[in-house]
């Protein structure tokens, strides 16, 4: 169900990319639609749904959650940065699956979520 109002769960997908097939592209276009505020963060430069793709890592801290598209071997330069954000959750979407910054997370209470960012949408879940 789309929220009828602005809502609370800010949104950084990492691994974000202007190429509309990529799936961290549509998450973005689909956290924008549900209203979420989101924020891609990626390499490549260009934009999502009219949101331009940060290329460095977002200061503010007021993330609830960050959603993932890198594969692990991709992820470790970030762990210190996400563990800093302390968001409430971290999606790990299928591929993205990492044990090891799994428990950095629990043990940061942190909670980290094995499931797809589109399903979470589409099926009120999010």
């Amino acid at each position: 169900m789309k929220c009828n109002f602005v809502c609370m769960k800010k949104t950084l997908v990492i691994g974000a990319s202007p190429k509309p097939e990529r799936y961290g592209y549509m998450a973005t276009e689909l956290l924008k639609e549900y209203n979420h505020q989101v924020v891609p963060f990626g390499v490549g430069k260009g934009s999502i749904a009219g949101i331009e793709i940060e290329n460095v890592l977002p200061l503010d801290k007021d993330f609830d959650t960050v959603t993932l598209y890198l594969s692990p071997p991709n992820q470790k330069p970030y762990y210190e940065y996400i563990l800093d954000l302390h968001p409430k959750r971290v999606v790990f979407n299928p591929g993205t699956e990492n044990p090891e910054l799994e428990n950095l997370l629990h043990e940061n209470g942190i909670e980290p979520i094995e499931a797809c960012t589109l399903v979470m949408l589409r099926t009120g879940q999010y």
